[in-house]
C-alpha cells in the first residue's frame, strides 16, 4: 500500500477491505428495518450506495492505481441509478434526486466529488448518467460551481451567477480570477478552508478514530477537477487533500478508445470530429473535423493550449 493520505494505516486498510466483503454477505439473507417493502429496498439502495461511494475514496487513498478505478466507478453510478429508482418508487415521485444538494452541504459535496471523479478519469458517459438524475430533479441551471464543472464537457450548460454554499465561493472566485496567479491563490485559500468547512459533515475527523474508524479519505476532488477543467496552476498546491495525482493522470491521459475524451496540444491535428475544449480560453467549447489543425490561443496567459475531447452534440 503506498499510501496517499499520511492517517491511513495498513490496519485500517484491512480492516475496511474486511468489513466490505462482510457487508454484502451480511445483508444477503436480510431485512432492513421498514414500514413498507418499498422503503426497504430504498433503505438498501442507499446503504450500497454509500457503501460504493467509500469504496472507490478508501481506493485511491491507499494508492491503488487510477486507472483501476474505472470499474468501482462504473458500479457508483450504476447505485446512484438504482437509489433513484427505488426512492421514486417509495416516495412516488418520479424525479427525486438521490442527492438533495441544496439543503445538505454534505450532499453537495458528494455530488461534486462524483463528477469530479467522472471528469478525471475521461467517463463523460457515466458523467452524464449521473447528471441526469441531478438535473431532472430541478438542479439545472441553479447553481454555479455545478454548472461550471459541467460546461467544459456537457453540452448547453447554463451560466449562473449564485450558489447554494458559501464554502465554495473561494472556489469559484479561482474559476473567474482574471489573472493566473490570483486564480492559484484562490484555489491554495479554499483547499486551506475544505476541511474545517465541512466540521458538521458525518466523516469529519473520522481518522481519530483509530483502525476500527470509518476513515476512507478526505478529498477536495472538485478543486482538483476545477484545476484540471480552467488550466489553474496548482505546482505550489500542497494540502494533503488536494487530488495531485488524480488531477495529473486526467491531464496526461491517453484515451483507450475514442468514446473517451482525448487531449491534443495546439498545433496537431484534431483526431475525432466533434466538439473540444481548452483551458486556455473562457468559452473555448467548439466544433472541429477530423484533420483540422487544433489552434493556439495567441492571447492566453495561462500558458500551452491543450484541446480536450468534449463530445460529438
Amino acid at each position: 500500500m503506498i499510501r496517499r493520505q499520511k492517517f491511513l494505516t495498513e490496519q485500517r486498510f484491512e480492516n475496511f477491505k474486511d468489513n466490505y466483503k462482510e457487508e454484502f454477505v451480511f445483508w444477503s439473507d436480510k431485512l432492513f428495518k421498514a414500514d413498507s417493502p418499498e422503503q426497504e429496498k430504498s433503505l438498501r439502495a442507499k446503504n450500497f450506495q454509500t457503501l460504493y461511494l467509500r469504496n472507490i475514496l478508501m481506493l485511491y487513498t491507499a494508492g491503488e492505481e487510477i486507472e483501476n478505478l474505472e470499474s468501482p466507478l462504473e458500479t457508483l453510478i450504476e447505485s446512484y441509478e438504482d437509489l433513484q429508482e427505488k426512492l421514486a418508487n417509495y416516495e412516488q415521485i418520479p424525479n427525486i434526486t438521490p442527492l438533495t444538494i441544496d439543503d445538505w452541504v454534505d450532499e453537495y459535496e458528494e455530488c461534486v466529488q462524483v463528477i469530479s471523479l467522472c471528469i478525471f478519469l475521461h467517463r463523460i458517459d457515466l458523467l452524464k448518467r449521473f447528471v441526469f438524475l441531478i438535473d431532472n430533479a430541478g438542479y439545472a441551471g441553479a447553481d454555479t460551481l455545478y454548472e461550471d464543472l459541467l460546461v467544459k464537457v456537457l453540452p448547453e450548460r447554463e451560466d449562473v451567477d449564485q450558489w447554494y454554499h458559501d464554502v465554495y465561493t473561494s472556489l469559484i472566485q479561482a474559476i473567474y480570477a482574471e489573472e493566473k496567479s490570483e486564480a492559484s491563490q484562490h484555489l491554495d485559500e479554499y483547499c486551506k478552508n475544505w476541511y474545517p468547512s465541512f466540521e458538521q459533515a458525518p466523516w469529519h475527523d473520522t481518522h481519530a478514530d483509530g483502525d476500527e474508524g470509518s476513515y476512507v479519505g478526505y478529498w477536495a476532488l472538485e478543486a482538483g477537477a476545477i484545476a484540471f477543467l480552467y488550466g489553474i496552476d496548482d505546482s505550489n498546491i500542497n494540502h494533503v487533500v488536494y487530488p495531485k495525482d488524480l488531477v495529473e493522470y486526467a491531464r496526461s491521459y491517453k484515451p483507450k478508445n475514442s468514446s473517451q475524451i482525448s487531449r491534443i496540444i495546439a498545433g496537431q491535428i484534431c483526431s475525432k470530429t466533434g466538439f473540444w475544449f481548452t483551458p486556455a480560453q473562457t468559452d473555448s467549447r467548439r466544433h472541429f473535423n477530423q484533420g483540422e489543425i487544433m489552434p493556439k490561443i495567441e492571447a492566453s496567459t495561462w500558458g500551452d493550449t491543450i484541446w480536450y475531447w468534449s463530445g460529438e452534440e
